[in-house]
């Protein structure tokens, strides 16, 4: 039987397989608000036979926005609007909901990728930053101001307001977003946290803010949520974090009655040095899910079922999160279940298509299996 296609419980959240499709910005949101893209692209993937699909990355206040574009869900417009495009998945899809929650920090106040991907110039309307410390991204990027104590407490309670509207919403999961560069891992980072007070120095301090955010999210969700936090378990450059660092990170939070680390890597600086490859970051994963007693997913081109069973069946991480992978091919789940064996749901009016039904779904087989033999 194959693992990738097994049931998990994560928290009191069960879940049929083991596919997630991970957070992908869209940048298509108007004031925070989703737009009727968040509807077709959501919609669409809460339809992939994936068994939890994870909202982008999503602001808990607007200077905590990523980009004008960046969805957020600080205020009743932005709940309201997602609560439309939610109707549609839950009705339509199978997949549970799920909602990564964060705050950009020092990469606020940005272009979306298709413009450049800079720091806004003073003519595109631009806004203050704030970071763990008064350190730009890079040399032509906006200077943040040192997060004080008082900027700490409103983004706790910013945070704990954004809970309580998903929980409002109905979601399943929530994810804490601290990777990838933004506000949680800039303190969590000696790269990015220079500070000499109680949240600065040892990793002890500098996991105080990010475990403070985590404690206020858990205690905001419901009973039947499942929180887990996103993480970077390497900065890829000298003298930022390392995988011993999340380890040590990944027990707070387990202590903490976290439900699952999301491992990935990378974004907290312009320097960083990836090797990249299939599967690059299934070895970060796999450490973390070693060493702490907590479901793990693993991300970082996985891309043929094959492979994301290997990573499943071989123990190296307790799910597969897919994010580039499902944008080119939303429905992979209906794939990887054909090819292992596995069983996953298609809306009715799909179901035409589905093996027992339709005889291209094997030509199709034949024909990938071709391809692969003339490589």
């Amino acid at each position: 039987m194959s693992q990738l296609f097994s049931p998990i419980r994560l928290g009191q959240v069960d879940l049929p397989n083991r596919v997630v499709i991970a957070p992908m910005c869209q940048y298509s949101a108007i004031h925070g608000d989703a737009t009727d893209w968040h509807l077709v692209h959501l919609g669409s993937l809460a339809m992939s036979g994936a068994s939890l699909l994870v909202l982008e990355a999503t602001a808990v206040e607007a200077i905590g926005r990523i980009t004008h574009g960046d969805l957020g869900l600080y205020n009743d417009e932005n709940e309201a609007a997602l609560g439309r495009v939610l109707a549609f998945c839950r009705k339509h899809g199978s997949a549970k909901l799920g909602i990564q929650l964060g705050h950009a920090g020092r990469k606020a106040s940005s272009q979306p990728p298709w413009e450049g991907g800079r720091a806004l110039a003073a003519d595109a309307d631009p806004w203050p930053t704030v970071s763990a410390s008064a350190l730009p991204f890079a040399d032509d990027w906006h200077t943040p101001a040192e997060a004080s104590e008082a900027d700490m407490d409103r983004m706790v309670a910013a945070f704990t307001d954004s809970t309580k509207r998903a929980v409002r919403l109905g979601f399943d999961v929530i994810e804490v977003h601290a990777a990838h560069g933004y506000l949680l891992h800039q303190f969590l980072s000696p790269v990015s946290n220079h500070r000499q007070d109680s949240y600065g120095g040892s990793l002890e301090n500098r996991m105080r803010f990010p475990l403070r955010v985590f404690d206020a999210v858990k205690a905001a969700a419901s009973e039947s949520m499942a929180v887990g936090v996103r993480v970077s378990a390497s900065d890829w450059i000298e003298g930022g974090i390392t995988v011993e660092d999340t380890v040590a990170f990944a027990s707070e939070l387990k202590r903490g009655g976290c439900h699952y680390v999301d491992v990935s890597s990378g974004g907290i600086s312009l320097k960083q040095k990836i090797q990249i490859g299939p599967g690059y970051q299934v070895p970060f994963a796999a450490e973390v899910k070693r060493r702490v007693d907590i479901p793990v997913w693993s991300v970082g081109l996985i891309v043929t079922p094959e492979q994301a069973e290997e990573v499943v069946s071989s123990g190296q991480a307790d799910m597969v999160a897919l994010a580039r992978t499902a944008l080119d091919e939303p429905h992979w789940a209906w794939n990887a279940a054909r090819v292992l064996g596995g069983d996953v749901h298609r809306p009715p009016q799909y179901e035409r298509a589905a093996p027992k039904f339709w005889p291209g779904a094997d030509y199709k087989q034949v024909s990938v299996g071709l391809a692969q033999a003339a490589e």
